[in-house]
């Protein structure tokens, strides 16, 4: 991924250092089990640990001969260790190393992503306490509905992001296998010991059965996950760009001192971190059909996939790690505008109330049919010439014959569409308490 969007943590886990380190604790740690079965000296696993050295451009310059990533990070760890370099690798093949290395990046940078959602988890809560009771108007087809709380959109981003936690935990269990099971995965040149040993010493779970690859439906998995939560990240940045729309303006992006929003218009205020957040959204989706595309490979293997997981992994991982910083960012300084939503609500002259009068119109003992063409006939007035919605029904006497006048103004009233809100806060937070509670006992 390019600079603009990458945070070095994460960086860090993909660069050539850390990969070639990776392969070289693999293959340490495959050495000392093989020598705990007497299969190599002990001597010899100790002079991997102890000698045990590469260089990354040694490596590419070896590379450029054999055409060979794995034989040429093998030749370089050679040159350093000597002639006991000769029991490295023993029955192994590159897929075991690879498949491995890629699977311990996968579960470093799930260790990232799940602190950054903690982070973003955060700072939700939050704001949704902060703005628990500011009253806004909920829409849906973009239009006017009824009536809503600034605090249940963030709680209900809160819940969603909450969910994806639990998928990534559930997506990074399954990706942290280990295989060391040598050709087409029947442990005919090494004992299944070593792989264990290996598997433990890198945190990870042998693979049940590899085919010397570990099977990509895992890989596909994961990814798939890596998607959904970018759509999560696209939905929340979508609705603030809605709401910082100039005719809505209930709440909008943070705007520094010296920030500038257009460089021809000097009164721009764009929701440029949101926009941004919907295009990184879309380049981290894109890594998900690929992986799934990889769960094919032609019998026990080849590498079609290995192209593929060498750009989906660090731009997948990379990318969604700064969005996820960002959108934390972005809902940690978001300016919100309690009045404008108030005068927003009174925009349609009550018509915001009208599902409250219909059902009370059928509860008098009115048809739903009747009660529907009644609440709609004066709705549409409001709509077409504006006007007050309560005083055209307090002026519609087969109306006011099932719902007297001071009845109706009593179902003008936003605390009964808000007197749930507690409830469904201890829904949201008090599960989500619930399950941390569980998981750290």
């Amino acid at each position: 991924m390019i600079p603009r969007y990458t945070r070095p943590e994460m960086a860090a886990i993909w660069s050539p250092e850390s990969r070639f380190q990776i392969w070289f604790e693999i293959e340490a740690h495959a050495c000392d089990a093989q020598a705990n079965l007497g299969v190599i000296p002990a001597e010899a696993a100790k002079a991997v640990w102890e000698k045990g050295a590469f260089e990354v451009a040694r490596i590419d310059e070896i590379e450029r001969e054999t055409k060979h990533d794995v034989i040429a990070f093998l030749t370089n760890l050679a040159e350093h260790v000597g002639p006991a370099a000769r029991f490295v690798h023993q029955g192994m093949t590159s897929s075991d190393v690879l498949d491995t290395c890629f699977n311990v990046q996968l579960v470093k940078a799930s260790d990232i992503l799940l602190a950054d959602l903690d982070h973003l988890l955060a700072v939700l809560k939050r704001r949704a306490l902060e703005h628990k009771d500011d009253v806004c108007i909920g829409r849906s087809h973009a239009i006017h509905a009824e009536p809503t709380t600034f605090g249940l959109k963030l709680a209900q981003a809160y819940a969603e992001f909450d969910r994806c936690r639990q998928r990534l935990l559930f997506a990074r269990d399954e990706v942290a296998t280990c295989a060391i099971s040598g050709a087409v995965g029947t442990f005919a040149n090494i004992d299944p010991a070593v792989e264990a040993h290996v598997a433990e010493a890198m945190g990870l779970t042998a693979e049940p059965i590899s085919t010397q690859v570990i099977p990509r439906d895992r890989h596909a998995m994961y990814f798939s996950v890596l998607a959904v939560v970018a759509s999560c990240i696209e939905r929340l940045a979508t609705e603030i760009r809605h709401l910082q729309r100039t005719e809505v303006l209930e709440a909008e992006e943070y705007f520094s001192a010296g920030q500038k929003g257009s460089s021809a218009m000097p009164h721009k205020r764009n929701p440029v971190l949101t926009e941004n957040l919907t295009g990184l959204a879309r380049l981290v989706r894109m890594t998900a059909m690929p992986a799934l595309e990889n769960v094919a490979l032609w019998h026990e293997r080849d590498i079609s996939h290995s192209s593929v997981e060498r750009g989906i992994g660090p731009d997948a991982t990379v990318t969604l790690d700064f969005a996820l910083h960002r959108l934390a960012g972005v809902i940690d300084k978001l300016t919100v505008y309690p009045e404008t939503m108030r005068a927003n609500l009174d925009r349609l002259g009550g018509l915001i109330f009208s599902q409250r009068v219909l059902l009370a119109l059928t509860q008098a003992g009115v048809s739903r049919e009747d009660a529907y063409a009644m609440v709609q006939r004066s709705a549409m007035r409001v709509w077409g010439e504006g006007g007050d919605f309560l005083a055209l029904l307090q002026a519609d006497a087969e109306v006011t014959a099932a719902l007297p006048g001071d009845e109706l103004a009593s179902l003008f009233d936003l605390g009964y569409h808000t007197r749930q809100v507690d409830t469904i806060f201890d829904r949201v937070f008090g599960a989500a308490a619930a399950r941390q509670q569980h998981a750290a006992g």
